[in-house]
C-alpha cells in the first residue's frame, strides 16, 4: 500500500471517480452561455498534462469560433453521416436517423485536437516498435480534457463522423499534422444519467467481469477480484 501522503483524500478520490463515471458524450444539451477564458484555460492545461510516450507531447489545439469554419465542418459531417446511415436497415436505420450526433453549430466552442506526427524528431524514446504511440498519446490528452470538463460542468461531444482529409483542408493543417478529435464544448442543460446511446437503446454497457482475463486470453480470474468488480459495478449504478 502506498504511503498516506501519496494518496488523495476520500473526497478527492470520490470527485475523480465521479467525473469518470458521469462523463458523457454531449450532442443536444448545449446552452449558449460562453465558456469563461480562465475555465477554458484550465481545460487546455489538463489536456496538456496528459502522459505521452517519450514525452513527445504531439498535440496541438485549434480553437474554432468562426461560424464560417464550423459551417464547413458541418457540411463534411452531413456528407459523411448520409454515407454512414446506409450501413443500417429497418428499425436500426430509423433509430440511427433519429440520433443527434453532433453539436457543431449549437455549442459555443469547437476544438480540434491534432497530432503532429513529427513531434519529437525521427527517434522518439519508446516509439521505435509502435509508431502509433503518438496517436495514442493524443487520445490521452482528449480524455484529460474531457474529465476536467465534466468536473467544471462543461459538456463535450466528439464528432467522429468526418472525413479527415477534408477536415484537414478546412483547418489548413500541415501534411504531418493529423486531426485526431473534433470536439464541441459548452455548458449544458443536463448530463444524462447514462450514456445517450444506451438511453436511446443503441447499445448497453458490457459487464466488466466478461472483459477481464487472467494471464492469457480466456483465462478466468480469482474469485476475490471478480466479487470486487461485481460489488463496484452494483455501487456505480
Amino acid at each position: 500500500m502506498s504511503a498516506p501522503e501519496n494518496r488523495f483524500s476520500d473526497v478527492e478520490r470520490q470527485g475523480l471517480y465521479r467525473a469518470i463515471r458521469e462523463r458523457r458524450d454531449v450532442r443536444s444539451q448545449f446552452l449558449p452561455d460562453p465558456v469563461p477564458p480562465d475555465v477554458f484555460a484550465r481545460l487546455l492545461q489538463a489536456a496538456h498534462h496528459a502522459p505521452s510516450v517519450g514525452f513527445m507531447q504531439p498535440w496541438d489545439f485549434i480553437v474554432i469560433e468562426s461560424l464560417e469554419v464550423r459551417r464547413a465542418v458541418k457540411a463534411i459531417f452531413q456528407q459523411e453521416n448520409r454515407k454512414a446511415s446506409e450501413n443500417y436497415a429497418g428499425d436500426q436505420a430509423a433509430l440511427y436517423r433519429g440520433l443527434k450526433l453532433e453539436g457543431i453549430l449549437e455549442s459555443p466552442l469547437n476544438l480540434c485536437i491534432t497530432c503532429d506526427r513529427r513531434r519529437g524528431g525521427a527517434h522518439v524514446l519508446g516509439r521505435n516498435s509502435i509508431v502509433e504511440t503518438d496517436l495514442f498519446s493524443t487520445c490521452l490528452a482528449v480524455q484529460n480534457l474531457w474529465l476536467a470538463a465534466r468536473a467544471e460542468g462543461i459538456g463535450i461531444g466528439w464528432v467522429s463522423i468526418l472525413d479527415q482529409e477534408q477536415l484537414a483542408k478546412v483547418l489548413r493543417l500541415p501534411d504531418e499534422v493529423y486531426p485526431v478529435a473534433y470536439l464541441c464544448l459548452g455548458y449544458v442543460s443536463e448530463f444524462l444519467p447514462r450514456p445517450e446511446l444506451e438511453v436511446k437503446g443503441w447499445r448497453s454497457r458490457l459487464p466488466l467481469q466478461e472483459l477481464v482475463h487472467g494471464d492469457q486470453w480466456g483465462q478466468t480470474l480469482e474469485n476475490d477480484l471478480l466479487e470486487s468488480m461485481l460489488m463496484n459495478e452494483h455501487d456505480a449504478r
